[in-house]
């Protein structure tokens, strides 16, 4: 949504505060109508000591799992209370007060203590926002840095400069995703340490363009209004709005809609406009349009304008269809499936994407394709884990389900099956807080275990990042927390240290998750 954790997808509320049988493998055939968009992940930060990036990931993933499972989440002061420790554990009483209180009382929270790191005291931010669109040096070659957005249906380009986000040294920290070499694709990034991932999509009449991210763990889709304003005051930042002054096609309605996420909120009304993905038009498509965002999302250093959630519409707060609902509805795609192929950054390839409507069979290895049922009854993602391996030997862990997550960059597991699992691994270490590292040299294999299919992490995405920038072979924030809070003792929150090593893919028709080895 930091060393990696969650956006749909969001970091812990707090930091809001602060700031089944086996399946047998079957080869693939395409349906006849997909869209797919590429992923592409942001450079993480390196102004954030990474064990303060780790406790604000196991804060998000806390609060967030706690909302997929209906349990109580952890209250701000106890999330507080264990950043707060972090932080003198790390910086002492000069570093707390420097990165926390900033806003000149005792107990005034930084507003963005929580989605991009502990801030410093210069804040980078993006260009002013001109007429309403990111401006200046940003917009430059968006024709260009946009290649393959395509034209929306009308045939004309769309405006909004959001998909000429520049490489890792401009004002946003965005790379740009390569071009998909499969048909009716869209370029599309990942937010900074892997919380979410952004497609850039039209929406209005004129079309202009919007950098949206893509969220498995909810299911509303929203923009800011014309009128949006922050909740720590003024507008919404440096994000492109929308309304009957930029689109002709806009029907707006007094239907209120509100969504708390893991990190922030936003409350609005129900529109109706013209939605283009990969140059499918959803035409009179309804959604939201925010009036009021948390800095979580209208702070200028957010990258993205939107949020599109991909769980299925029993979850919509908003009560409407998704997107790719009613792609799959209008016959614009031929099922209602949502298939991630998830870069690395370190593997410089920029090859991850998004697919709607179908598998890419050209991104996982056919034979390895598994699906299994998703046992969430809420309408997030959910299939029975059915064993956690290290070096092909279990941790005896059986019995467990595991919510596959986009928008969580960490995977998070009930305390006592993270301490077993780290008893395993090779010169590991527990902080006591739900955090552990590993040796920075760690190799060992942990795997997961879906549909009978055992499923490898790479080690780098265990051995994150150093303890100690100067001691790159020292010990390693680990990529799998712990974590206790309004968790059952069976269930794991799986985010992007899985979910980088797997093709993963969700059918709302028939309720059901794949996952299959990435080619």
């Amino acid at each position: 949504m930091q060393l990696s954790l969650s956006f749909s997808a969001l970091l812990a509320g707090v930091l809001v505060a602060l700031s089944v049988p086996d399946v047998q493998a079957a080869p693939y055939k395409r349906a006849p109508k997909m869209v797919t968009l590429p992923l592409k992940r942001i450079q993480a930060r390196s102004d954030v000591h990474p064990q303060i990036l780790l406790q604000q990931n196991l804060n998000r993933a806390s609060r967030r799992l706690a909302r997929f499972t209906g349990r109580e989440a952890p209250s701000d002061e106890v999330l507080t209370a264990a950043l707060h420790k972090r932080v003198l554990e790390i910086e002492g009483p000069e570093g707390l007060e420097r990165r926390i209180y900033r806003v000149g009382h005792a107990g005034a929270p930084s507003k963005r203590f929580n989605r991009t790191g502990v801030p410093s005291k210069d804040k980078d931010k993006r260009e002013p926002k001109k007429n309403g669109k990111k401006g200046g040096a940003a917009a430059a070659g968006a024709g260009t840095a946009a290649a393959g957005a395509g034209t929306a249906a009308t045939g004309s380009t769309p405006t909004g400069a959001n998909t000429a986000i520049g490489g890792p040294d401009s004002a946003t920290g965005v790379e740009v995703a390569d071009t998909p070499t499969t048909s009716n694709s869209l370029g599309l990034n990942i937010e900074g340490q892997d919380i979410g991932y952004l497609a850039t999509i039209q929406l209005g009449t004129p079309p202009q363009n919007y950098l949206i991210l893509m969220d498995s763990g909810s299911a509303d889709f929203w923009v800011p209004s014309e009128a949006c304003q922050s909740t720590a005051g003024g507008d919404c930042g440096n994000h492109l709005t929308l309304g009957s002054q930029s689109s002709s096609s806009f029907v707006a309605t007094t239907n209120p809609f509100q969504v708390t996420y893991g990190t922030g909120a936003v409350e609005g009304a129900i529109i109706s406009d013209d939605v283009t993905i990969a140059g499918l038009t959803l035409n009179n498509h309804t959604f939201g349009v925010t009036t009021q965002e948390t800095t979580d999302f209208s702070d200028d250093s957010v990258p993205f304008d939107g949020l599109m959630g991909l769980a299925l519409s029993s979850l919509s707060e908003q009560q409407t269809p998704t997107p790719v609902e009613s792609l799959a509805s209008n016959g614009l795609i031929s099922d209602a499936i949502t298939s991630y192929k998830i870069s690395r950054e370190s593997d410089d390839l920029n090859d991850g994407e998004i697919t709607f409507g179908a598998t890419d069979p050209t991104k996982f290895v056919a034979n390895t394709l598994v699906t299994i049922p998703n046992v969430n009854t809420q309408g997030f993602w959910e299939g029975a884990l059915d064993d956690i391996t290290v070096d092909g030997g279990s941790v005896g862990l059986q019995g467990r389900t595991a919510i596959l997550d986009t928008g969580t960059s960490l995977a998070v597991a009930p305390l006592a099956d993270a301490t077993a699992l780290f008893a395993l691994i090779n010169g590991s270490t527990s902080d006591g807080q739900g955090g552990f590292t590993v040796p920075c040299t760690f190799n060992q294999s942990i795997a997961l275990t879906f549909g009978g299919t055992s499923f490898a992490i790479e080690p780098q995405d265990i051995a994150v990042a150093p303890v100690d920038a100067n001691d790159p072979t020292g010990d390693c924030t680990a990529g799998i927390g712990g974590g206790s809070f309004g968790t059952s003792d069976t269930e794991w929150l799986v985010g992007d240290t899985f979910l980088k090593n797997a093709y993963y893919s969700t059918d709302v028709g028939k309720n059901q998750i794949s996952l299959a080895k990435l080619s």
